[in-house]
C-alpha cells in the first residue's frame, strides 16, 4: 500500500505499520491575494464559445483649444475601438487512492483529499492571475535608492540593483498617475501587491518610519506598510506568484495597478469531482476541474491604456 509509511519494527521483527496521532497535520501554505484584484467578465458562460471579446474605446485627444467663432463650424474628433480577447482552458488536477487506504485509515481519507485539492486549486488561481499582472508591459526596475529604469515594451531594461524604498514608491505612484493617467481601484488609491522582501525594503527606509512614527504608531507593530502615497499595499509569501529578482535576490518582486486592469473570464466555476469508483469500487480518485483564464484588459504600455506596472528585474 503505497500511501502508507511501513517499516519494520526491529531488524528480525514484524513488518507492521506503526501507531498514528489522532491529530492530521497539513504543510503550511502560502498567502493567496491576486483573486480579490481581477475583474469578472459576467458574459461569459457555458455555451458561448471558448473565447470572450473585450471593447476598448481609447480617449479622445484633447484639442489646444475648443472656442468657437460665431460662423465656425464645430470640428470632428474621431474616436478609436480596439479589441482584445481573453481564451479559457481548462484546468484540473486529481489526487488517486484506493479502498484498501481508506478502509483501513483512521481518519477520512477522501475529506482529506478533497481539503488538499481546494488548496491546491486556490494557489494555482492566485498564481495564473499574478501571471496576468506580471504580463503588463510597463516594467519597473530599482537600479539605485534614487534611480530606476523604465521600459514600456514588456522587458525589463536592466537589473534591479537595489529592494524598494518611498523613493520608488513615490516614483510608481506618479508614472501611474501622471503619465500613464491609470484610474485608482478605489477613491484616490492604486494597489500595490508585493513579496514580502519589497515591503520589508520600505519598512526599513527611514521617511517611512519617521512618517508612521506620528501618523500610524501600530503599523511597524503590525508588520504593514499600509497606505503610502495613494498606495495600498499587500503582502504575499506566494513564491509562484512574486519572487525574490534582481541582482543577489535583492528586490521583492510585485505589481501596481489601477482599476480595470485583469480581467477573470469563466465558462465552469472551479470544483470539485470524485471519480467513479473503478475495480469494483477499489480504486478511487477526487479532483478539481474548471475552465477559465485570466488577461489584462489593456495590454499595452500606452498612456491612458496601460494600467498595470510590473516591478522586477531583468
Amino acid at each position: 500500500m503505497a500511501q502508507m509509511a511501513w517499516t519494520f519494527d526491529a531488524p528480525t521483527g514484524v513488518y507492521k505499520n506503526h501507531a498514528l496521532s489522532a491529530k492530521i497535520y497539513e504543510a503550511a501554505i502560502e498567502e493567496m491575494v491576486f483573486m480579490d484584484h481581477v475583474l469578472p467578465l459576467n458574459e461569459m458562460g457555458r455555451k458561448r464559445g471558448e473565447n470572450i471579446t473585450l471593447t476598448r474605446v481609447a480617449q479622445l485627444s484633447e484639442p489646444t483649444s475648443a472656442k468657437l467663432s460665431e460662423t465656425e463650424r464645430i470640428p470632428e474628433d474621431s474616436f478609436s475601438i480596439t479589441t482584445t480577447s481573453i481564451t479559457v482552458d481548462d484546468w484540473g488536477r486529481a489526487v488517486p487512492f484506493t479502498s484498501f487506504l481508506d478502509d483501513l485509515s483512521h481518519f477520512d481519507v477522501d475529506n482529506a483529499v478533497q481539503r488538499l485539492l481546494k488548496t491546491q486549486m486556490v494557489r494555482v488561481l492566485d498564481a495564473e492571475a499574478a501571471t496576468a499582472f506580471k504580463n503588463a508591459k510597463i516594467k519597473y526596475a530599482p537600479t539605485g535608492a534614487a534611480a530606476n529604469n523604465i521600459a514600456t515594451n514588456g522587458t525589463f531594461g536592466a537589473t534591479a540593483s537595489v529592494n524598494m524604498n518611498t523613493f520608488h514608491v513615490e516614483e510608481i505612484r506618479d508614472y501611474l498617475y501622471d503619465t500613464l493617467l491609470a484610474p485608482p481601484v478605489a477613491g484616490e488609491d492604486y494597489i500595490g501587491i508585493f513579496r514580502t522582501l519589497g515591503l520589508r525594503g520600505i519598512k526599513r527606509d527611514s521617511d517611512w518610519a519617521d512618517w508612521h512614527k506620528y501618523t500610524d504608531p501600530q503599523a511597524k507593530f503590525n508588520g504593514e506598510v499600509g497606505r503610502w502615497e495613494n498606495v495600498r499595499f499587500v503582502e504575499t509569501n506566494h513564491s509562484t506568484a512574486l519572487g525574490k529578482v534582481g541582482s543577489s535576490s535583492v528586490l521583492g518582486e510585485g505589481v501596481v495597478f489601477g482599476a480595470d486592469s485583469v480581467a477573470y473570464a469563466e465558462v465552469l466555476a472551479p470544483e470539485l469531482r470524485a471519480m467513479v469508483p473503478q475495480d469494483f469500487g477499489r480504486s478511487k480518485a477526487v479532483a478539481w476541474y474548471g475552465i477559465m483564464n485570466f488577461g489584462l484588459i489593456w495590454d499595452t504600455g500606452n498612456a491612458g491604456e496601460a494600467k498595470v506596472v510590473h516591478v522586477g528585474s531583468a
